[in-house]
């Protein structure tokens, strides 16, 4: 029963969700391919539509869906023209998309409104700015739930959602992690150019929400690392709105002790965080993978709001400079039991045996709201 699978990415973070998902299905005898979109598309954050090139045994094709200033919903638009365009002409069977992203709602819309049946991955997760609703759009607008968690699980059960449709996989990013990297430290020091022994690992994206603020936050967290007489390796934003300020205050890092990257192969990623005395700032994989390692993490401002609850990880609001020292001075290379809230690492294998139901396959595409009983 092979069947063609479209998967959509706009990002480096999704793709790392995606791409176990993509080869579990080519080797179980898919056609698969990557409709590359956003910022892989983008100089500034690495060109990581080479990532996506490397992939054996897929197609890719690309799309521009943006210019530098672009708002969201300028970037909505252009996706769903051009993603539209492309499923009109090639017609999968289904259409994979992922989180809460821009380019996720347009590929959930253009599945919705052609009746293509679509699989939204890590649906039913709470965070603490637009981007939720994204993602919960996107469970409405989906046929299948991929879902890290039985947590997740519920909450799109209580979007009204069939059970039948509901799956939990676990978090697919994390399968990368339950296995070898496949290189060394030292090969991911030399390919980076990083020269510390000994460093954390800072992400810090914007809130779209939060824009006007976005550059005080940076400045009052980076101040805190900075004044830590630590060291970091520093991975850039993302492009929403808001990063250009969060740029000006990561530009201005001394480099002494700070290692600014735009974006880094996920297999590099994996063995450094591996390594890393602790994660900090905002980004997914501080509540998710970071536990799953058993690293620290001290999550920062609102992003993540809700996200995780793990014994590993900390909170801090974004200008509190003394919650940052206090994490750092008593958390810093400390070890954790590995947290499994998200998965165990065989999400690509239960996508993949789901894939094989003829159930799957079968079930319609005019979805009834499923009431709940909440008393």
């Amino acid at each position: 029963m092979t069947k063609s699978l479209l998967f959509l990415t706009g990002t480096r973070a999704d793709f790392g969700k995606l791409e176990p998902l993509a080869a579990a299905a080519r080797d179980a005898g898919h056609a698969v391919t990557f409709f590359v979109t956003g910022m892989h598309m983008m100089d500034r954050y690495g060109l990581t539509k080479l990532e996506v090139q490397r992939m054996p045994g897929v197609r890719v094709h690309e799309f521009l869906n943006q210019r530098p200033g672009d708002g969201q919903d300028i970037v909505l638009a252009k996706t769903v023209v051009g993603f539209s365009d492309y499923i009109t002409e090639h017609q999968p069977d289904l259409i994979v998309i992922h989180g809460d992203r821009i380019e996720a709602l347009a590929g959930a819309l253009v599945a919705a409104t052609n009746y293509i049946p679509s699989a939204h991955i890590e649906g039913g997760e709470v965070s603490g700015t637009i981007d939720e609703v994204f993602r919960h759009c996107n469970t409405k607008l989906a046929t299948h739930h991929f879902v890290s968690s039985d947590s997740a699980k519920r909450r799109v059960m209580v979007l009204g959602e069939a059970e039948e449709a509901i799956h939990v996989i676990g978090s697919p990013e994390l399968d990368f992690h339950a296995g070898p990297s496949g290189v060394s430290l030292d090969e991911v020091r030399a390919r980076y150019d990083i020269p510390f022994a000994d460093y954390g690992i800072a992400v810090f994206h914007p809130v779209t929400s939060e824009q006007a603020t976005m550059g005080a936050q940076a400045q009052a967290l980076f101040g805190a690392l900075d004044a830590s007489g630590r060291s970091f390796v520093v991975i850039a934003p993302n492009n929403d709105p808001g990063s250009d300020a969060i740029f000006s205050v990561l530009n201005c890092l001394t480099k002494d002790r700070f290692r600014l990257i735009p974006s880094m192969r996920f297999a590099h990623f994996s063995e450094l965080m591996k390594h890393a005395a602790c994660m900090v700032g905002n980004s997914s994989a501080g509540v998710r993978e970071a536990p799953f390692l058993g690293i620290p993490s001290l999550d920062v401002g609102t992003r993540q709001t809700n996200r995780a609850m793990a014994a590993s990880v900390a909170f801090a609001g974004a200008g509190d400079a003394s919650a940052v020292a206090q994490f750092l001075a008593t958390r810093w290379g400390q070890r954790h039991a590995q947290d499994t809230g998200f998965g165990t690492g065989r999400a690509a294998d239960r996508f993949a045996q789901t894939l094989t139901s003829p159930k799957f396959w079968a079930q319609g595409l005019q979805k009834s709201f499923q009431d709940q009983d909440l008393a």
